[in-house]
């Protein structure tokens, strides 16, 4: 009865993989056949050296992530048809575990293997490929207490939703996966509260824009746009990083957050406009309707677990002696990607056209589309951001347009 499910997860992982591979290679020929040269449009606005270290960039960060991705594709696979998993439940059977203590403690040893596997590249990513760019700013003593600290809160917030998702999945009857997508939205939006007020700032230190005249135009900017907020704030990214962003945090009034090498390198006109840009975001409410995606397929992944945690057949195929709650979330999660990646276009799709949309808003309110263009240059140059990207890959990956594609959209809108 099991003999053909199998040969059809195998089928659609290596399909994916090899989807991945092919477009993450097409890219890097893309990108190296290019030379470092500065597109047309840029020409003396983005510097050659500029352009030679963001096709550098992307040519390690390319390399980086075949490797990376092969790793992970190894050992997913390793894990899903050595027998290990199997193993590991019966050796907790074993030891008397059972229920809840046993799904916590089987899911637990799984996450702990998979993120100390991950480590390596963590390390590699930080203090090599982000060093050599000039990039990583962090220390050894600051990268473990940020794990240390990481690892404190997934205790703090895990073990109790793992206790949590076991008492919905086996004390709610055949509907449980109602009662835990509810149980599991409720989580998701206090997260979302407490995220701004008590975790970030574990991770980092939040202080009020100073006074002047960033400060004030901001703030006019925000009131102007009938922006309600919870305050300015400036983020110490610098500690960790030299790349610069903004961002805002919260959905019902949020806070405004700008990394301090943000406000350190863009002219106040140019903070106006990526803030007018973020204020587009939530006014057309791209964050709530994200994260209504989320909670649907959320709800769809729930209903599809629901039939395969009774499905006899897939757990025989990977080797375990009988269904069980714990078995089948780690098989989903390990390769329910297999049958769902061919989204991520759509995804990538929609981010870019939400995107487009707050670069509208940033124009039609901030009135200053130079800026915002300029603006863009410097992130780009700034984040070394790849200039030619192949088509294919960059509509598969990517969330924002690529800069030319943004640049002539806020030139035609100006128009």
């Amino acid at each position: 009865m099991s003999a053909w499910v199998l040969p059809v997860f195998l089928l659609f992982f290596l399909l994916r993989y090899a989807v991945e591979t092919g477009l993450a290679v097409a890219n890097l020929r893309h990108v190296a056949a290019v030379g470092g040269a500065v597109p047309p449009p840029l020409e003396g606005r983005v510097a050659v050296e500029t352009a030679r270290r963001a096709r550098d960039y992307a040519l390690a960060n390319g390399r980086f992530g075949l490797l990376a991705e092969a790793w992970s594709a190894g050992l997913t696979l390793a894990l899903l048809l050595s027998g290990v998993l199997p193993w590991l439940d019966r050796r907790l059977a074993g030891l008397g575990l059972a229920g809840s203590v046993r799904f916590v403690a089987f899911l637990g040893i799984l996450s702990a293997a998979l993120a100390l596997a991950g480590l390596p590249f963590a390390v590699w990513r930080t203090f090599v490929l982000e060093a050599r760019f000039g990039f990583n700013r962090t220390t050894w003593r600051l990268w473990l207490a940020d794990r240390a600290k990481g690892l404190a809160l997934s205790l703090a917030l895990g073990l109790p939703l793992g206790f949590g998702t076991y008492a919905f999945m086996a004390g709610t009857g055949r509907l449980w996966w109602l009662w835990l997508f509810g149980f599991l939205t409720l989580v998701q939006v206090v997260m979302l509260w407490a995220y701004p007020a008590l975790i970030a700032p574990l991770f980092n230190k939040f202080s009020p824009l100073p006074e002047g005249d960033l400060r004030s135009r901001l703030e006019a900017l925000a009131r102007d746009a009938g922006f309600e907020n919870r305050g300015l704030f400036a983020m110490d990214a610098s500690r960790r990083s030299g790349h610069s962003n903004a961002y805002f945090t919260g959905i019902f009034r949020p806070r405004i957050v700008l990394f301090d090498t943000l406000v350190e390198r863009m002219s106040v006109d140019e903070a106006a406009a990526v803030l007018a840009h973020e204020i587009g975001h939530f006014k057309a409410r791209h964050v709530h309707k994200r994260l209504a995606l989320a909670l649907g397929g959320s709800l769809l992944a729930l209903w599809v677990l629901s039939l395969l945690a009774t499905w006899p057949a897939l757990f025989e195929a990977f080797g375990f002696d009988g269904p069980s709650f714990h078995a089948a979330l780690a098989l989903f999660g390990l390769g329910g990607g297999a049958f769902t990646f061919f989204l991520a276009p759509l995804s990538s799709w929609f981010s870019r056209r939400n995107e487009y949309e707050s670069d509208r808003y940033s124009v039609r309110i901030a009135r200053a589309p130079e800026a915002l263009k300029s603006a863009l240059v410097k992130l780009n140059g700034e984040n070394l951001a790849n200039l030619y990207p192949h088509p294919w890959y960059s509509r598969w990956h990517h969330s924002h347009p690529t800069l030319l594609d943004r640049l002539a959209a806020i030139d035609a809108l100006a128009a």
